[in-house]
């Protein structure tokens, strides 16, 4: 197989990874609540950077500033120490907040726009103060003219109980909120004896994903650090679509040595299925994927070779007349290798393997074995597996 043909996939791999990543609308999400409530650490666990700790932070208001990163699809809208003591500060707090949100519904631009806020109370305080009620009542109110949510998030729930006890007082209130959900960002020490777990973070995430626009979705899944499920359920998605694809390029059989017409499917569902983990990836990781698994999809005499010997394992693959790929085998071939590239992306996001591991014959070896077990999975013509449960 030449190195070549390998290296120029790779390299449209890392195009269609910037394309994605290019595609990607800013994320809003303000947040607000009172000083040691432990925002910066929620914000900093939930998504895939230290925002908070590292991120440039610029006024946009007197009391709210925007934490945003280059090149990083998200901004935090942050009210910083927030008290709730003087009515006159309240009403103007609401006042900035809501005109921020109208300045970003004006620009006509969902990546300007404000998606989501979070108010965060701290469990250990016991009580949602009578200042909060009344700020909450009346800012989301104000937030249902503009279709937006309102998550409060009770942070710092060591307890469960204490935790629970404090949500049933604040439903009593009845506030104009989507979502009232206990979190506990970081696993918590006590006395280096006992160690209380985190939780929480996988719930807010799926809440957040149910109530964000449909355009900024798929940069939610892809900025979130907290719900691994989120990152395989949109991940699957981009491997059936491109296996769909690929069954209506083989509608008429392609020859073995016209299997190259394939690549523009699988290059854009591995650039789609990399944006969705955010792990960044480098041209020689590539190399070796694309090496152990489909090559270049008999683009020169030996790729023809090694395709060949890859539909063997598909099931059924090998009774086609003539060594020619249909719809089927097509979409069943573009479906392992995207779930085998899923299986990878978990194992390497849960730190069980490194991407300078797949350069070693041991990890080439690992990669090949996945991609023929997903060769060996039965599916229907879309790709899917035929036993899968709806």
């Amino acid at each position: 197989m030449s190195n070549l043909d390998v290296s120029e996939m790779a390299d449209q791999v890392l195009k269609a990874i910037k394309k994605e990543y290019q595609s990607l609308k800013t994320l809003n999400v303000m947040v607000l609540g009172k000083t040691g409530v432990g925002k910066s650490t929620l914000i900093n666990q939930m998504f895939n950077e230290n925002l908070v700790d590292t991120g440039v932070g610029k006024p946009v208001t007197k009391k709210i500033r925007k934490i945003a990163k280059n090149d990083f699809p998200l901004a935090i809208y942050d009210t910083p120490g927030l008290e709730l003591k003087g009515e006159n500060s309240v009403n103007n707090l609401q006042t900035e907040i809501v005109e921020e949100i109208q300045k970003g519904i004006k620009t006509g631009d969902i990546g300007e726009m404000i998606h989501c806020l979070w108010y965060c109370i701290a469990t250990p305080s016991h009580r949602l103060e009578e200042g909060e009620v009344q700020f909450l009542k009346h800012l989301g109110d104000k937030l249902k003219e503009f279709d937006l949510p309102l998550i409060v998030v009770l942070t710092q729930s060591y307890s469960k109980n204490d935790a629970k006890a404090l949500m049933e007082e604040i439903a009593k209130e009845n506030l104009p909120i989507a979502k009232i959900i206990p979190v506990l960002a970081q696993d918590f020490v006590i006395d280096d004896e006992y160690v209380k777990k985190a939780y929480g973070l996988e719930q807010l995430a799926e809440i957040m994903n149910d109530v964000v626009p449909e355009g900024v979705k798929k940069t939610f899944i892809a900025v979130q650090k907290a719900n691994l499920k989120l990152k395989k359920r949109r991940a699957r998605s981009v491997v059936t679509s491109s296996a769909l694809a690929a069954a209506a390029t083989g509608a008429i059989p392609i020859p073995f040595s016209d299997a190259a017409i394939l690549v523009p499917e699988q290059v854009a569902m591995l650039g789609g299925i990399t944006a969705v983990f955010g792990i960044p990836i480098e041209k020689a990781s590539l190399v070796a994927i694309i090496s152990a698994t489909v090559g270049t999809l008999g683009t020169t005499t030996a790729g023809r070779s090694i395709f060949a010997n890859v539909i063997k394992f598909i099931p059924g693959a090998g009774s086609i007349v003539g060594g020619a790929i249909s719809g089927s085998t097509a979409a069943a071939l573009t479906a392992a290798l995207g779930e085998a590239y899923i299986v990878l992306m978990v194992k390497i996001y849960q730190g069980e393997l490194h991407f300078s591991d797949l350069t070693t014959e041991k990890g080439k070896a690992e990669l090949q074995d996945i991609f023929k077990n997903m060769l060996k999975v039965k599916r229907d013509s879309k790709g899917k597996p035929k036993d899968e449960k709806k």
